[in-house]
């Protein structure tokens, strides 16, 4: 790997600020990292404001991507700026940003980043929260310009990441393959996919997630260019119409901005109507179903100019996958777990960006631009001997099909316990013949499946644990880790509630003090989770 030089010892943090010299030093280690422009020092006052000094315990109440924003931004009332970003953003810390959200949270903070529609997840209810909060910096006295003292502006130097280690400095790697996993008869589609990264040197550890960069669909596209009434050979910021709208913009959800430029267009009830929108309301009932194209639809009389078009729409962000292969098992590859979206509204098939890109809009052989994200909190115990029980239903088995192939590549001794489910055994169990032949040789010690349309009752996997909750038990006693990875909303709710039932009736504990325990293992480390 390259080595990068660290940069020098910058002071950005005054000493006046509410810090100690261990977090002073911290945080402008940070800053230098992360700023490529000079930064203006920040006051006491703004430091404490935005960074949190007195008040600020360090509690994440809102750390529940599940619970609505306005629960949410209640509970972190009377925190500094940054915790109050970091509960907008729910603190998933997927990464999809380029930074965990503590991190990204001061980025903006400090207006170290301008963008706040990096919160993936978190979508428009996100970016709107924290354009709202973005507007309390200014309103914190701010400490002079060093141009106003007539002191020269220190240099930072700018810290480029490793070419393929974040979203701003990606990688070419090359497509190799896919492979449909379902079989006859299954409702899902869901595709095996593999990528060569010999070309580009990426490797990467078993836990961390990969960022590809998709194209919008073509037929989406040139549908746009005709309700635009323009020509796709247009030039727009150098390019063609059709290539920007390919690769730079998102073409779904609708941004608000758009509908502001809609309401600058028009007149009387559409402008109202365009204004509601773009403020977050929902005149209609239907702005949920909102994306480029259907705005466009809906107020076809508006037909904005191609530049002012693009100008008003959102970039187009990457998509992150969990990674479904071992570095240790075989270099120089990558596999993902995706499953294809498709659905229909209002008679028209919408399309899933990423997954249907990789599932039929490129072939074996195209280069696309990749990166590695990091995991935050989501790996394998430092002591291999330790053991592991997997919960992992649909393509939530990604990261447990790495972790099992590492486990064996890296010949550690510690067990092995996968729990997976789907709909259907006979067409929806992704993996059978590795899983089967792993549960033969040893290394997967238990494999518990639970199939939710296989009778008249649905079976989930956080039922067939309820079955075996007196084994699991014995593996917690035994120090094993605990991880899930899969649907937040509902998934990983009930399988955590399954481990407080399962700590309460064979720990001998009350709810209370097993909810605790489980809040311990959490702490510590021993339960991990990949949830979206």
């Amino acid at each position: 790997m390259n080595q990068i030089t660290p940069p020098p010892k910058i002071e950005i943090i005054p000493g006046s600020a509410p810090f100690s010299e261990a977090q002073r030093s911290w945080l402008n280690g940070f800053f230098a990292g992360l700023l490529s422009d000079a930064p203006t020092p920040l006051s006491a006052e703004l430091g404490a404001a935005v960074m949190g000094g007195d008040g600020d315990d360090g509690e994440a109440p809102w750390h529940d991507q599940t619970m609505p924003m306005a629960d949410r931004m209640k509970l972190a009332e009377g925190r500094p700026l940054r915790r109050r970003f970091m509960a907008a953003m729910a603190q998933q810390d997927c990464g999809q940003c380029g930074y965990d959200c503590h991190n990204y949270s001061e980025a903006i903070a400090t207006k170290s980043e301008a963008r706040l529609n990096l919160c993936v997840p978190g979508g428009k209810e996100t970016a709107r929260m924290l354009k709202s909060l973005y507007e309390e910096i200014d309103k914190v006295p701010a400490a002079p310009s060093s141009a106003a003292s007539g002191e020269p502006a220190a240099a930072v130097p700018a810290v480029v990441a490793e070419l393929g280690r974040s979203r701003d400095n990606p990688a070419p790697a090359k497509f190799l393959s896919r492979r449909l996993l379902n079989g006859k008869g299954s409702e899902k589609e869901t595709w095996h996919i593999e990528f060569d990264l010999s070309g580009c040197g990426l490797d990467y550890v078993v836990g961390d997630s990969f960022g590809i960069f998709a194209r919008n669909d073509l037929g989406l596209v040139d549908q746009i260019i005709a309700l635009l009434g323009a020509s796709h050979t247009t030039e727009v910021r150098g390019k063609t119409l059709r290539e920007v709208l390919l690769d730079d913009v998102s073409l779904s959800p609708a941004p608000d901005s758009l509908f502001e430029l809609i309401s600058y267009l028009t007149g009387g009830a559409l402008r109202e109507k365009a204004r509601a929108l773009a403020l977050g309301e929902d005149p209609d009932g239907d702005a949920a179903t909102l994306d480029v194209m259907a705005v466009l639809q809906k107020f076809s009389r508006v037909r904005p100019h191609p530049e002012a078009f693009i100008e008003a729409l959102e970039p187009l962000q990457p998509r992150l996958y969990s990674i479904s292969s071992s570095h240790n098992a075989t270099p120089g590859k990558l596999s993902l777990t995706v499953d294809c979206v498709r659905y229909v509204i209002n008679k028209r098939r919408r399309l899933g960006l990423a997954s249907t890109f990789l599932s039929e809009r490129i072939n074996p052989g195209d280069e696309l631009k990749v990166y590695v994200q990091k995991a935050h909190g989501f790996a394998l115990p430092e002591d291999a001997r330790t053991p592991i029980i997997m919960v992992g239903p649909g393509t939530g088995i990604a990261p447990f099909r790495a972790f099992l192939h590492d486990r064996r590549a890296t010949g550690a001794p510690g067990k092995n316990w996968l729990f997976f489910g789907h709909q259907r055994s006979d067409c929806d169990f992704f993996y059978a013949d590795e899983l089967n032949a792993m549960k033969t040789s040893g290394l997967l010690t238990r494999l518990s499946l639970a199939w939710s349309r296989d009778g008249d009752k649905k079976f989930y996997v956080q039922d067939r644990m309820r079955e075996v909750g007196r084994e699991m038990w014995t593996w917690l006693a035994e120090g094993a880790h605990v991880y899930i990875c899969g649907d937040a909303k509902r998934m990983a709710k009930d399988v955590e509630r399954a481990m407080v039932d399962i700590v309460a009736q064979f720990g001998a504990r009350s709810t209370d003090e097993a909810i605790a325990f489980v809040a311990d293992l959490k702490k510590k480390g021993r339960f991990q989770q990949d949830v979206y």
